[in-house]
Formats: C-alpha cells, structure tokens, sequence
C-alpha cells in the first residue's frame, strides 16, 4: 500500500507499507520468520491510508485532493475522516453504492408524541428510498451527459462520455439525526458501452468546473503509470527475500531512484520551463580526453568480459 503524491506533471510515492490480512498479522510464528515489528498490527486497507495521509500532513507535505480507487471509496469511514481532516477528494465507488437523488433525502425523525424520548433518527420508507449509483445514473436525462477530453494520450486524445449530478451518501443514515452533506457523484459511460463503467464521489466545491472534476477523477493514471514503470525500469518487482525489512529496504531504494528520475525529467521542456546549461572553457589544441587512442598509434581491440552474477 502507498501514498503518493502528484500534480498535472510528476508524480511520485512517499509512503509505503506491506499490508497484512488480520489471520497473518495475528499468527506469531509467520511473524516471527518474517521480522514483522511488534508494533506492527493488524489494519484494515483504509486504516493504514489514513494514517499514511496523516503522517504526511505532520511532514509538511502540501496539501491536495485525495485520489482513490473504489477500494477505499466505498468505506464511508474512510471519506468521513477525510473530511474531518478537511480534506477534499474524489474517490472511486461501486456501482451499488446507496445515494439519494437530487432533492432527495432521509425522512425527518417522528414527531414526538410528549412521551419518553423525543426521536431523534432519520426514517425512510416505502415511497422514500435511495437509489443505487447504476440505477441513479440510467435514469439521467439524455442532456445530462457530456463528451469530455482530459488529456492527450500517446496516439490520440483521451475522452468519454461524462454525468455529475449532487446527491447525499445514504449509508446506514436511519442511525443519524442529520443527513450527509451533499457531493458530487460522478458518472462515465462510454457511447460503446451498454452500462456506465466507472463512478465516483467528491467533496469538491458545487461550483467546480465540469472538466475540472473530470481531470481530477482521471488523474490517477500517474499512479499506474509510476507503478509500471517502477516494476519494469527499477526492479520493484524482482525482490525474492520473505523479511519484512528486506521488501522496506528493496521499495525504499527502487523509490529514490525513481525519483532521482523524476527529478531529471522536470528540466527537460515541456515539463518544466527550466533548462539546464553548462558553460565550458575552450579547450586546448593538443587535449586528448583520458582514456581516448592515440590518433598515432596503432589501434587495439578492446574486450569487455561481463563477470556472471
């Protein structure tokens, strides 16, 4: 699992933790063998993202939108904390994840009748209920929907076909006295398509631009992309050991070169205005560089002899 950070141009993780299933943190021999620290614990997949965000706001790290898939989308717990942090997001949901349409909401608590408590838990009932996100989407009006270009990918400009309507998370919100705040829930549904495929939720302000929520849902591809290119370029996946601190150490190195890369792709234009020039002294008439023939000598063959591993 890992935390990275990213922007329209780099992208680059600064976090990262093996996650162990609750029936392996708890086995103390498996743990044993593989030098898991005792303070290690068992944590659910969001559990760890937060804390991972939370270590990175205490670093200083600056602040953005959170970015995440449907795995940790979905977990209500996992968006509230984010937004008790003050953070925005925009998270990928299933497609049967429970919303009340525009305009729509939880019932208000019974009204008392002067006996025991006053109720204080929102009601639904036959006629008020909420909508899967499929069954909200199909049922958009045609003009709800938009063709939107987020980006240039490598043969051809990256677009689809995109719905944003304000709705309210209804999960388990019979226990609240107060409905959820309202969000964005986002749509695509390709022409080609016979359902929409992908859907998420954000906090981003009622009045953020349409392509700008697009842009933001699609800018999770850098993560894919560094994940590749660390598998394929840097060896991320060729560690073979079983220790934890082993795999730290493998990760912790594959990253820092990545981003010594990354460092050295921000000052080649386009990505970044800055270019790097070396002033040199004009050389002598006679400089050979060291290692170089001698123009008067007869050349030799050099042999290069690869030592196995």
């Amino acid at each position: 699992m890992s935390l990275s950070v990213a922007n329209e141009h780099a992208s680059l993780p600064i976090a990262f933790r093996l996650y162990l299933p609750e029936d392996w943190a708890a086995d103390p021999v498996r743990r044993a063998r593989a030098g898991v620290p005792e303070d290690v614990v068992f944590k659910t997949k969001p559990q760890i993202a937060l804390d991972q965000i939370r270590a990175a706001r205490a670093e200083g790290v600056p602040e953005g939108v959170v970015l995440a898939d449907a795995g940790y989308g979905i977990n209500t717990a996992f968006r509230a904390a984010l937004t008790r942090m003050g953070l925005t997001y925009v998270v990928g949901v299933q497609s049967s994840v429970r919303l009340w349409p525009p305009g729509a909401g939880p019932l208000p608590p019974k009204a008392w009748t002067g006996q025991g408590r006053p109720p204080t838990l929102m009601r639904r009932d036959t006629q008020n209920q909420p909508q899967s996100a499929e069954q909200l989407a199909k049922s958009l009006p045609a003009d709800a929907w938009r063709d939107v270009a987020w980006r240039e990918g490598v043969d051809k400009t990256l677009r689809s076909r995109f719905a944003a309507v304000r709705v309210r998370p209804a999960h388990r919100d019979y226990w609240r006295s107060h409905p959820y705040a309202e969000e964005w829930l986002l749509v695509e549904w390709p022409q080609d398509e016979s359902a929409p495929t992908k859907y998420w939720l954000s906090t981003l302000a009622a009045d953020t631009a349409f392509a700008r929520l697009v842009e933001t849902a699609k800018l999770r591809w850098r993560i894919e992309r560094d994940y590749q290119e660390l598998k394929q370029e840097l060896g991320l996946d060729h560690y073979e050991g079983r220790g934890w601190r082993g795999f730290h150490h493998h990760m912790a190195l594959c990253v820092a070169a990545y981003g010594f890369l990354v460092s050295e792709r921000s000052l080649i234009p386009p990505s970044d205005d800055k270019t790097l020039v070396i002033k040199t002294s004009r050389l002598s008439n006679g400089f050979r560089p060291r290692g170089s023939p001698d123009p008067h000598r007869t050349p030799r063959q050099i042999v290069h002899h690869k030592h196995p591993h």
